[in-house]
């Protein structure tokens, strides 16, 4: 599948992989500030999310087939490519790492492990679900919609930005509700544990979160041997949204030639 993406800057190949329901857009800042260091950074939409295509199949194998068409596409250089991935994305990062390591410099997960996670997003489901764009058409009308579902203001905002015009008179959301709904469990999955890899990996964990707990360090280095670990303080799920310097300062140190 043909991703959609954006690129910035020239030199090292970064990958940046959104987390579900998000988007390339919601790494932009980012990816430009990085990309003023010397590297060519790729925000990437993953299939059934942002412009990529829609697709009835929903996995992370298939996602993660989906990375390495884009690497072939780009023919990027044996162990040249950094990767990011946050939440969905952080997945996707660790199985495509997993998978074809000859392609990766370095990984870098941003708070998600390899383990089993069961659904937890029933509630955004159903808010997402309830907004009928039959009748709503405005941003503003799809809030007052999901706040009956979505109590964080923050994450309302978020799926918010997904909403576009799909015709001159029709809204629509951007990521493939329908298909996400019904594939829901496979993006709680584990990842295999019969593979491991010896790649550089940085997991960065919002220190307000519980994505990520003490006790999946040994998973975590069962797949990945040399794996790091970064808490950043005051920051929840969306690390880098919510603590953003500091996120960067991580990303920058471990991608160093001397780290």
């Amino acid at each position: 599948m043909k991703l959609a993406f954006r690129k910035y800057g020239s030199g090292q190949p970064m990958l940046i992989l959104h987390g579900m329901f998000g988007q390339s857009d919601n790494w932009n800042s980012h990816a430009k500030l990085i990309s003023e260091q010397g590297y060519e950074v790729y925000t990437i939409d993953l299939r059934n999310h942002g412009l990529s295509p829609h697709s009835k199949d929903f996995t992370y194998q298939l996602m993660s087939d989906d990375i390495l068409e884009f690497c072939e596409d780009h023919s990027f250089l044996p162990e040249s490519v950094i990767i990011i991935g946050h939440s969905m994305g952080g997945k996707v990062a660790m199985l495509f790492a997993l998978q074809h390591p000859e392609y990766i410099y370095k990984l870098i997960v941003a708070d998600i492990a390899p383990k089993y996670y069961p659904p937890h997003h029933q509630k955004v489901l159903q808010g997402l679900k309830a907004v009928d764009f039959s009748v709503v058409k405005t941003r503003r009308d799809a809030e007052a919609v999901m706040i009956n579902f979505i109590d964080d203001a923050g994450t309302r905002q978020f799926l918010l930005k997904n909403i576009y015009w799909k015709t001159d008179t029709q809204l629509d959301w951007r990521f493939n509700l329908s298909v996400i709904t019904n594939n829901i469990e496979n993006m709680g999955e584990a990842l295999p544990v019969n593979l491991s890899s010896e790649v550089p990996a940085l997991f960065i964990k919002g220190e307000n979160s519980n994505y990520i707990r003490s006790s999946d360090t040994d998973l975590i280095k069962t797949l990945f041997q040399n794996a790091s670990f970064e808490t950043i303080s005051g920051a929840g799920h969306w690390v880098h949204a919510e603590r953003p310097k500091e996120f960067l300062d991580c990303v920058m140190k471990f991608i160093s030639p001397a780290s």
